[in-house]
């Protein structure tokens, strides 16, 4: 009856990051921090599990002397995305 949920996506700034990647086609650390209002440290920390676990693919650049941080969602994460959507819907119905 009720599917399991991805405990990696059932944690909230990493569904929130999810969220929004599923929606552009990449988004920077600054733009993640201002939309989930996240801590700098647990923003990195919840963007590297997301990046260990192929959700996400994370580049690291530089935008003249300032280091940048580039997120893009993976079709791993998009898969495990549309699972989690499908199977929290076995709760609410």
């Amino acid at each position: 009856m009720f599917k399991e949920l991805d405990p990696l996506l059932h944690s909230q700034l990493r569904l929130a990051i999810m969220s929004l990647l599923i929606s552009v086609e990449e988004a920077d650390f600054v733009f993640l921090k201002e939309k989930t209002k996240a801590t700098s440290g647990n923003l990195s920390v919840q963007i590297d599990k997301l990046n260990e676990a192929g959700y996400i693919k994370v580049t690291k650049t530089f935008q003249g002397k300032m280091p940048r941080t580039i997120c893009n969602i993976t079709s791993k994460g998009i898969n495990a995305f549309d699972t989690y959507v499908k199977n929290l819907k076995t709760y609410i119905k």
